[in-house]
């Protein structure tokens, strides 16, 4: 394949894909416009630049909504204070092998601090925000020799994407710019155009220069061999406004190195819808009527006015206490027409709106407890309430940890592989494959949600147990154990381990199977000094 029919091809298929994506520039720009005004860049030319208009925004609820659910989404899935995923095996006697549980900890512990030394937690940030935003997101993962990894978190409007048969995005176009001095940085002065290696010798470093980025499938290549430019998908940088068909790097990766989640997808959409999308009409309802609501104030602290006609040429006194002299009866100074502007019933539905600006972004279910009306709730209406509100966000968990964490804890494992960074594995996961666990606030939350009717089980069961006893035969206590320590997210190290369970209870048997042979053995020798001490006669 000719160098200059790559060039061709990314160009035409980046028009294509533009055009696919035109349907939903509009409403992400006014989804920004009223909501996240930070967010989105539609235009080559906005790239460090923020002129656009922000005067929409009269009340900030929408605002504040979307800045706690991003908030909350980061928290409850990947808190970098806490443990979030574990690493097993899938196989219970496998990840019941000590050195296996010790092997699998060591990584997990390590993967946990090469995301906390990278920017990884201030990019899934970004990420829920595009989300939030736009319904889909796009980050670029790499390798990088002092941080392991490297994130590049894209905004909505400078990217496409598309997916594959399996409804799996593996196409990224993104058109950006870059700064002179940055090109010749990242490509080498020679691979640039003439028109940037000028600018580079003239010494205009920050010019800006358009460039794109393309990675996709590669069609063609040999799997036999190892180079970059025979792996699974290629990644092209060209500048569109270069010399004829050259381009600044043809390279590629062994897997897709994007990270592409999106909210929710319907049917065989593309891009995903997000809930900023189904509060945008409430936000925009919101803002006119707090215009209204300011106009109705200022309507009756500063009414119009009709003056008598005298006065035109005098300059009239209309500062509270003001003395104004006019002539008796029709000549006062009176109001134009009387202000009878009921504000109660307007904000009584400004706060109606706003509480559902809430529930569209789920600020209700992170901020469940802190706003609860009844502060005095129960632990179970607590968690019956919790039930509830993981039952509307558990799809949007489902495709996060489908799309977002389980290929960037994959990529990560690869790049750890790459930099050597692993310890060697015990002989018992050779050629194994490994699984991720997501134990995060709101997987745990899910997984309560078993617990919970578990509790209700128990508890149901201990009174029956009082008037029935044998109930309690029905109830597994071992199985009991595991399932809620699994529900509710306790450290699994901490569960002592069926073989362990079974020792000890065979030790425990063995103890009291001597103690009673040796009770036995005391009365019966109880009872033999007591028949010794018995005159024969009398004992017969």
């Amino acid at each position: 394949m000719a160098v200059g029919s790559i060039k061709e091809r990314i160009l035409s298929r980046w028009m294509a894909l533009r055009n696919e994506r035109a349907s939903w520039l509009d409403l992400w720009r006014e989804v920004g416009e009223y909501l996240m005004p930070m967010m989105g860049r539609f235009l080559c030319s906005e790239t460090n630049r923020f002129d656009r208009r922000i005067n929409r925004i009269v009340d900030p609820s929408g605002m504040f909504a979307a800045d706690i659910l991003a908030a909350g989404m980061l928290a409850g899935t990947a808190s970098q204070s806490k443990e979030w995923f574990r690493l097993t095996t899938m196989v219970p006697d496998l990840d019941e092998s000590h050195a296996v549980k010790v092997w699998l900890a060591d990584v997990q512990r390590m993967m946990l601090m090469i995301f906390a030394r990278s920017n990884t937690y201030r990019a899934l940030h970004s990420i829920f925000q595009e989300m939030i935003f736009a319904g889909t997101a796009a980050n670029i993962l790499t390798g990088d020799v002092s941080d392991v990894i490297r994130s590049r978190t894209l905004t909505a409007g400078e990217y496409c994407v598309a997916a594959n048969e399996r409804d799996e995005i593996d196409v990224l176009y993104r058109e950006f710019r870059m700064t002179v001095s940055q090109m010749v940085g990242m490509f080498g002065r020679e691979q640039c155009s003439s028109t940037v290696r000028g600018l580079y010798d003239k010494g205009a470093m920050d010019e800006w220069v358009t460039v794109m980025h393309a990675i996709e499938p590669r069609r063609e290549r040999d799997a036999s061999r190892r180079d970059a430019r025979n792996m699974r998908y290629r990644s092209t940088y060209l500048e569109p406004g270069g010399n004829g068909d050259a381009l600044l790097r043809d390279s590629g990766f062994n897997s897709f190195p994007a990270l592409c989640p999106r909210w929710i997808v319907k049917s065989n959409d593309v891009y995903g819808t997000s809930p900023a999308m189904t509060a945008l009409g409430l936000v925009k309802q919101l803002q006119v009527e707090q215009r209204e609501k300011a106009r109705g104030i200022c309507y009756k602290t500063n009414p119009p006015l009709q003056v008598p006609f005298a006065l035109k040429n005098e300059q009239a006194n209309m500062m509270p206490g003001g003395i104004n002299y006019v002539d008796s009866g029709s000549n006062a100074i009176r109001s134009a027409f009387d202000v009878n502007f009921e504000i109660d019933h307007l904000i009584a539905d400004i706060n109606d709106n706003r509480a559902l600006i809430n529930r569209c972004m789920y600020v209700d279910l992170f901020l469940m407890v802190a706003g609860a009306v009844d502060k005095r709730m129960t632990a179970t209406e607590v968690a019956v309430l919790q039930e509830e509100k993981m039952l509307m966000l558990g799809p949007v968990l489902e495709r996060t940890h489908t799309e977002l964490f389980q290929p960037l804890i994959d990529s990560a494992f690869s790049q750890m592989i790459r930099a050597n960074l692993l310890p060697p594995p015990p002989p018992e996961l050779q050629n194994m494959p490994l699984n991720v666990e997501f134990v995060g606030l709101l997987a745990q939350a899910q997984r309560a949600i078993g617990a919970n009717a578990a509790d209700r089980f128990v508890n149901a069961l201990g009174v029956i147990a009082q008037m029935k006893p044998e109930v309690v035969d029905k109830f597994d206590a071992d199985a009991w154990a595991d399932f809620y320590a699994d529900a509710t997210g306790f450290a699994p190290h901490l569960i002592v381990t069926g073989e362990r369970v079974a020792f000890i209870r065979q030790q425990r048997a063995e103890q009291q199977a001597a103690a009673a042979a040796q009770q036995t053995a005391m009365m019966q020798a109880e009872a033999l000094s007591k028949l010794g001490g018995i005159p024969p006669e009398t004992a017969e």
